[in-house]
């Protein structure tokens, strides 16, 4: 098969759009010698990074990187002139196609919660989505809650969409060694005890909710007796309701912005903390409490959409609009080391059961079922525990 990746994300720092995609093509390499790809890029470190690593692997530039000239008229000119058997992309798939095309939708936010993204970008993602969704030959999604989604939101029959998990990437891992712990706390300015939460800077994190419930605690906790807040994620869209929740709760001093952060830093971090919290109300999927667990951190995750799904009993739920609720959680971890070794070990085994070359496998026969024509299977349940 001639097999070709829109990876376009690679290089970006688009948080779970790059992961996904630059994890995903990882796995493929490690499992597939014998298809041909093709990854269209737009990035000279994503150009960089694939290039003459795999003799099955070719790179191609397409850009600009802007997708209203990039998808219409690069992708598809270079799909014109090096046909392929099935293009894979994710959200948007080029309007006439040559080939067919299979979409990975990693979720509906712009869909049900407009609100939380800007004019242009809602605007974009429910023109170009949808139709992508009911053309597409296979839809992937994270999640059977997406998948279902999927499925009620667009009106496609759910036979044509299957639920694949990605998972935290293979390296993740415990980090034990001291003097690498010390070197990442000395980079982000971090001093003692932290609570962390990572993600983009954006509505739907639900950030100023935490902000305020992490304010509450100081207030219970005077004097700098409580651990300090790490908001790790650069600022993506409409943050600023969270920066003006920091200056009217007056507590700057103990939270710290580190902005983005790159992969490599982020296992000690997550290794470091006391807890990690991840209060978002609508995920796809939400992969960072995976790292999280990966990496031996106790995890807090809001209670609605995915999340539960993804994290099982191995996390604290909380409802995310009870900031109360929130501090709780928060304050149960902080205070309780039997909790924290508990939900430690709870963590670890939870991530073992994603594996990103089990992703590539899945993802590599639905390649195989679009190209021969087969009909998917009627339940393509993700295959999660409970």
């Amino acid at each position: 098969m001639r097999i070709a990746i829109d990876a376009h994300s690679v290089g970006t720092k688009l948080g779970g759009n790059e992961t996904y995609a630059s994890n995903l093509v990882e796995a493929l390499a490690q499992i597939d010698n014998s298809n041909e790809y093709t990854l269209y890029v737009t990035t000279e470190e994503a150009y960089d990074r694939f290039t003459n690593r795999w003799t099955n692997f070719k790179v191609r530039s397409t850009r600009p990187h802007t997708p209203l000239i990039r998808i219409p008229l690069t992708l598809s000119a270079e799909l014109r002139k090096n046909p392929v058997d099935v293009l894979h992309v994710q959200f948007t798939a080029p309007p006439f196609c040559p080939c067919p095309v299979i979409v990975s939708i990693h979720d509906l936010s712009f869909e049900h919660l407009p609100h939380t993204f800007n004019r242009r970008s809602r605007t974009q993602l429910r023109l170009t989505v949808r139709r992508s969704a009911r053309r597409a030959a296979r839809i992937l999604s994270l999640s059977e809650h997406t998948r279902r989604d999927i499925a009620e939101t667009y009106r496609i029959d759910p036979a044509q969409i299957t639920a694949i998990p990605p998972a935290a990437p293979s390296h993740y891992g415990p980090v034990v060694d001291e003097k690498e712990l010390q070197r990442v706390r000395h980079t982000y300015g971090i001093e003692g005890e932290y609570v962390l939460s990572v993600g983009s800077i954006q509505p739907r994190k639900n950030l100023a909710r935490l902000v305020r419930s992490y304010a509450s605690l100081l207030a219970k906790y005077p004097g700098g007796r409580f651990p300090k807040l790490v908001l790790v994620g650069k600022c993506a869209w409409l943050y600023d309701e969270t920066f003006r929740t920091l200056q009217e709760t007056g507590i700057n001093d103990s939270v710290i912005l580190t902005g983005y952060v790159p992969e490599s830093d982020l296992p000690a971090l997550y290794s470091g903390c006391s807890a990690f919290v991840y209060p978002s109300f609508f995920e796809g999927f939400g992969l960072p409490p995976l790292e999280a667990m990966k990496c031996g951190a106790p995890v807090i995750v809001g209670n609605m959409t995915s999340l539960p799904e993804v994290v099982g009993d191995a996390a604290l739920q909380v409802d995310p609009f009870d900031e109360k609720e929130i501090a709780s959680a928060v304050e149960q971890i902080v205070n309780d080391q039997g909790l924290r070794d508990k939900l430690r070990v709870k963590g670890w085994a939870r991530a073992e059961m994603f594996d990103w070359r089990e992703t590539a496998r899945r993802t590599l026969q639905v390649y195989e079922e679009v190209v021969q024509g087969s009909i998917p299977a009627n339940s393509p349940g993700t295959g999660l525990a409970s």
